[in-house]
């Protein structure tokens, strides 16, 4: 099944055809065997950590500990333990001398590790910098890119857009001595509709866009998993004299991004989630490099100057150029290596590859819970594969959530719970497999039978 998805098949026709080749209908209860036996990546499933919690054995009689949860955090690579227990043996025996071995992972590594991030969302090495977390990047880089004018002072958001994205951006505005409801643009979508449509916010940057300052939107929307459209938006905010940023927390490591030749002004993300670096570990951020020369105003602190120079503060030295100078403080080596960690296992494959299976992953979910809207279930999700993530949410109709949601715990499969009706389901290509969509569906099923 490699490269499927890459010459404009639909993922249902796709399986369909799989399916007749072995005598078989998608729905079937065997052909998650077919789908598991042809996967070219399912060899990097051993290459993470399991979770193994509660493991109890249902009406299936089969036992489950099923994590549908990448689009809130990532499970653990085993590289990672390996990395960690260097870092920390590394500072017992040596001390401060730590820092003197270039093999081992510390303080300086960060450059190192931003070029493999940098290849996963098709930019230059020296266009991503790993710092902070998603927010503190996002505030960082707003400082920057938000030059609010009394003509041109908006920001435009999702409504539906990730909190700390509106926090960040209210308190911006406040701070230019602006009024969050007159400057803060808010898309909504169509009446009865989750998802946004590209041409609605195509017009609505072409009607407001002499008034837009930077338009900031999700890459993949976290509440629907929709994948906007990031060029075209781009292209089109551009022609209107705006700025562009994205909050990438879930594209990043599950779809193909090419920030570089897109020509996106600056972007963040946390590395967490589809990368796999674990629970709050350290960010990313991304500045394209046509600004690398700018005279924007910008917070500094030491590590964003030439380690060669950077304590003679007295000299007037500008700091680094591009987004190395936005780096405020030395990153913490344990949150390097689960980050190094999530790289070792990216390098046994490519995103390309990881989209192709994400694909055909949530096509088969899709195919199989459309079976399920007899039992209240609507898919909110984009039908279009083209414009989704690594993530279908799924509205429960005339359902308790919070009993659904429960009673899915309680048989070991994780998903999350969005109220008041909605659940996120997410597949990782590296390590989820056809049988688990197919399980998830069957307790599902059974779940939503006995309410």
């Amino acid at each position: 099944m490699n490269d499927t998805c890459t010459n404009g098949q639909r993922p249902r026709d796709i399986l369909t055809k799989l399916a007749e080749e072995h005598g078989l209908k998608p729905l079937d209860d065997k052909f998650h065997e077919v789908l598991d036996g042809k996967d070219p990546l399912s060899h990097l499933r051993s290459e993470f950590c399991i979770p193994k919690v509660s493991i109890n054995t249902d009406e299936f009689g089969r036992e489950s500990c099923l994590d549908f949860c990448s689009h809130s955090l990532g499970l653990q690579p085993k590289h990672t333990k390996e990395f960690v227990n260097k870092v920390l043996t590394e500072w017992a025996d040596r001390g401060s001398m730590t820092y003197r071995y270039p093999d081992v992972i510390n303080i300086f590594s960060d450059v190192s590790l931003a070029k493999g991030v940098a290849g996963l969302v098709g930019a230059y090495g020296d266009e991503v910098a790993l710092m902070n977390t998603l927010t503190v990047n996002l505030n960082l880089l707003l400082t920057s890119f938000y030059s609010p004018t009394k003509s041109r002072n908006k920001i435009l958001l999702e409504g539906s857009t990730f909190p700390t994205n509106y926090f960040s951006c209210s308190s911006h505005i406040k701070q230019r001595g602006f009024n969050v409801k007159d400057s803060l643009l808010l898309l909504q979508p169509r009446k009865g509709e989750l998802i946004l449509h590209t041409n609605d916010i195509l017009d609505v940057i072409c009607n407001e866009g002499e008034s837009i300052s930077l338009v900031l939107l999700s890459g993949v929307q976290y509440l629907t998993g929709q994948l906007l459209d990031m060029r075209t938006i781009t292209d089109a905010a551009h022609a209107r004299g705006c700025m562009v940023g994205f909050d990438l927390a879930q594209a990043i490591g599950s779809v193909e991004l090419h920030l570089h030749d897109w020509e996106v002004d600056f972007a963040v993300w946390g590395n967490f989630k589809f990368m796999n670096s674990g629970p709050g570990t350290i960010g990313g951020a991304f500045m394209h490099r046509r600004h690398e020369r700018n005279k924007f105003p910008k917070l500094l602190g030491w590590w964003g100057y030439d380690i060669n120079t950077r304590f003679d503060f007295q000299s007037g030295l500008e700091p680094l150029e591009g987004i190395n100078g936005y780096r405020n403080s030395a990153p913490s080596p344990l949150n390097l290596a689960c980050v190094a960690g999530s790289l070792e296992v990216f390098k046994k494959t490519s995103i390309s590859e990881l989209r192709n299976k994400s694909i055909l992953l949530i096509g088969y979910l899709e195919m199989l819970l459309l079976e399920l809207r007899t039992h209240g279930l609507e898919i909110v999700s984009p039908s279009d594969y083209k414009q989704r993530g690594g993530q279908l949410t799924v509205k429960i109709h005339d359902r308790n959530i919070k009993d659904v949601h429960e009673k899915l715990i309680q048989r070991n499969v994780n998903c999350s719970l969005k109220e008041p009706d909605m659940l996120r389901i997410s597949a990782n290509p590296f390590y989820t497999r056809y049988w688990d969509v197919f399980r998830l569906c069957q307790v599902l099923r059974s779940v939503l039978s006995k309410q």
